[in-house]
């Protein structure tokens, strides 16, 4: 095979290896689904899945474009960083196929690489411009339009091994020189020379460790677990720790779950469709099928692994109030699936307790059937919120 041809060759191969993954679809992300329902059921005490859950929406892929690897990209980028460094994560994120893909980084080159001279296509912004805006710096932070590109550059070449080329490594990350833009990068005021993928590392090491980075974490952190209006001085001291800890999500964790806001903020926060589905189960103490679940996440317009921008899930009230219909729909036919078998009563002391209301109690009470009670209960504010 004359050079030129073989060049050419591997180029697309490179080019297209989103599209040579193999994406068996439905079944191995209802598997995936499973696994994850059971691990949030079986958990003794659910935080740590809820760091899980929230750390997968804030590094979002979507299903929708390749279903295999949604599953596997949690539990390999995400699950392993949630009490690690925030750099580690971010590493992880960005170095997964599924990410690559998602943000259509494999179809990126380099306008002077040896690829982009020779072919038609060029630099693809999306995954430099979303590492920036959402998963560190935030919107508004200071950088600009230069710096988006000229990390986008630094980040050619960061693609997967084509799976018909390789079977048995194909998906797997890869960087692949001929896509990669030659020469220094100048990203937020800093010269980083071309050093392969190393040159995309360094810039992720110091945007883990930016201040911008602190503050957005921080209130993305409060804002989740506390109040859609986050506490400024809860805010300022997980913002501290996470610069003095250089992203030590231990520590920030330790001081959110420490804090006084923590335990003395009305229970405000009106739970996502997810978190009030595996709340509604494990109160129960049943089990949840992944296609009846997915189904149902669907239908409360949170499909899993399926956000509607790279953006993921808001975490605000007014995006979900308008689902508690549908959450009423819900709460009732798997109220009248379980009442046999589930004590209303059990739920209100052991599950409840002390936070039920006098009004919720009464409710209750008045029900003509089990299956009323548990609609009231799973329904009452004091089970919709957290």
């Amino acid at each position: 095979m004359a050079e030129g041809t073989e060049q050419a060759s591997t180029e697309m191969a490179a080019i297209t290896a989103a599209e040579a993954v193999p994406n068996p679809g439905r079944q191995i992300y209802l598997n995936e689904a499973q696994t994850r329902i059971d691990a949030a059921l079986a958990a003794e005490i659910g935080f740590a899945e809820r760091l899980v859950w929230f750390w997968s929406n804030h590094f979002c892929v979507s299903a929708d474009k390749i279903q295999s690897m949604s599953g596997a990209y949690e539990r390999e980028a995400i699950r392993p960083h949630i009490l690690g460094r925030f750099a580690d994560m971010l590493q992880a994120v960005v170095g997964h196929p599924a990410m690559l893909f998602y943000l259509d980084n494999p179809a990126s080159m380099g306008p002077n690489s040896v690829a982009g001279i020779n072919r038609t296509r060029g630099l693809n912004e999306n995954l430099a411009r979303e590492i920036l805006e959402l998963h560190t710096l935030g919107v508004r932070t200071g950088y600009t339009q230069d710096d988006v590109i000229a990390f986008a550059k630094v980040l050619t070449g960061w693609t997967m091994i084509p799976a018909g080329d390789n079977p048995e490594h194909g998906g797997e990350f890869t960087f692949n020189r001929r896509l990669h833009e030659p020469g220094p990068q100048k990203v937020l005021d800093r010269t980083y020379e071309d050093a392969g993928v190393e040159q995309g590392r360094a810039v992720l090491r110091d945007l883990a460790a930016h201040p911008s980075t602190a503050a957005h974490i921080a209130t993305k952190l409060v804002r989740h677990f506390i109040a859609d209006d986050a506490p400024p001085e809860l805010v300022d001291r997980l913002t501290r720790t996470f610069r003095d800890t250089v992203g030590d999500l231990k520590e920030v964790t330790k001081v959110l779950v420490s804090s006084p806001e923590a335990w003395t903020v009305p229970r405000s926060k009106l739970k996502r469709p997810s978190e009030w589905v595996i709340s509604m189960v494990r109160a129960a103490g049943t089990q949840a099928d992944a296609a009846r679940f997915t189904g149902g996440q669907a239908n409360l317009g949170e499909p899993l692994w399926r956000p509607p921008s790279p953006k993921g899930y808001a975490d605000e009230e007014p995006t979900w109030i308008d689902g508690m219909g549908r959450r009423l729909d819900i709460a009732n036919t798997y109220a009248e699936r379980i009442a046999a078998r589930v004590d209303p009563r059990y739920i209100m002391e052991i599950v409840l307790g002390s936070t039920l209301s006098i009004e919720t109690t009464q409710a209750v009470g008045r029900a003509e059937s089990r299956q009323q009670a548990l609609v009231l209960l799973f329904m009452s504010p004091e089970f919709q919120r957290r």
